[in-house]
């Protein structure tokens, strides 16, 4: 019936595990739930292994770092049902009824089903303030939302999807292990025609990046991204930033804007660090970064 799948690295995942046992042994249903931890060594994997100690769960920690791609596709080739829930490791269930929830749409005989993603509503400490406003404005979407732009929306933290749909589209192993894998599987499965369920299903974020964490990521987002449309993995039509920046090279702003991101990038991480973070100045930090890397990859 169904198979969990949850790739970790240096996280404490017990409470997850916990909650998505409970809710299995509630909903009555055929299941496994499978943990991987990617290499980390970390002294959370000694209490993850009581994992071991549930029924029908497993834990284990792989010997090295294979990445995000390959740990997922690890994790599938390693399942035995015909449905299967990727989760990441710092998440939680934002409602009781998770599974419940899911399992009610499969009568729609779905491909893949995407439930969306919730931040808490208290604000957090000073120096994690980026990244919870970013998910807030940015990935805690309602559905009308995300059915905007029903690929683009798609976020691999929380995804239940047909094994026999996985094995046609994975996720790549050959990129950089950087960032952009979720939005490069997304795109796969839109030229694959294949339909994209979202629902009002989501789970809690709870491990938020510390502020200069978020920015390091940000700007690897964007090295990713050169990466992908310059050996034509993905458009530069498909992503908001890429669009933007296909205009301002078409208008030849785009050596301004690499000149600004070496003239102003203090200023810009001083900004996103502060108590009054602003989404506009990391658009324009990424985008100048942007203009910048593709300045001297050319």
């Amino acid at each position: 019936m169904l198979s969990i799948l949850i790739p970790t690295y240096n996280y404490n995942i017990v409470p997850l595990v916990k909650e998505l046992h409970k809710q299995c042994i509630d909903c009555n249903i055929d299941f496994e739930i499978i943990a991987y931890d990617d290499g980390s060594n970390s002294s959370y994997n000694v209490e993850n292994q009581l994992i071991n100690l549930m029924t029908n769960c497993s834990f284990k920690e792989l010997d090295y770092n294979i990445g995000r791609s390959a740990i997922r596709n690890l994790l599938a080739k390693d399942s035995k049902f015909n449905w299967l829930l990727f989760l990441d490791a710092d998440v939680i269930p934002a409602k009781d009824d998770f599974l419940e929830i899911y399992l009610k749409f499969l009568s729609e005989n779905p491909e893949i089903i995407y439930g969306g993603i919730k931040y808490q509503k208290q604000k957090p400490d000073k120096d994690r303030l980026l990244r919870w406003i970013y998910g807030k404005k940015r990935e805690a979407l309602y559905v009308s939302q995300r059915n905007k732009d029903k690929y683009l929306r798609f976020l691999t933290l929380n995804f239940l999807i047909r094994k026999s749909v996985f094995e046609r589209i994975r996720f790549n192993e050959t990129i950089p292990n950087l960032r952009h894998e979720d939005t490069l599987f997304a795109y796969n499965l839109k030229i694959a025609k294949i339909n994209v369920l979202h629902v009002d299903n989501p789970v809690f974020h709870l491990g938020l990046d510390m502020s200069e964490e978020f920015i390091k990521k940000s700007l690897e987002s964007i090295d990713s991204l050169l990466f992908l449309t310059k050996n034509n993995l993905l458009p530069l039509n498909h992503t908001k930033i890429t669009k933007v920046f296909t205009l301002i090279k078409k208008i030849h702003l785009n050596t301004l804007l690499a000149y600004v991101y070496k003239k102003h990038n203090i200023f810009f991480t001083k900004n996103l660090l502060s108590k009054k973070p602003t989404l506009f100045i990391l658009d324009l930090y990424r985008l100048s970064y942007l203009c910048f890397k593709d300045n001297i990859t050319k």
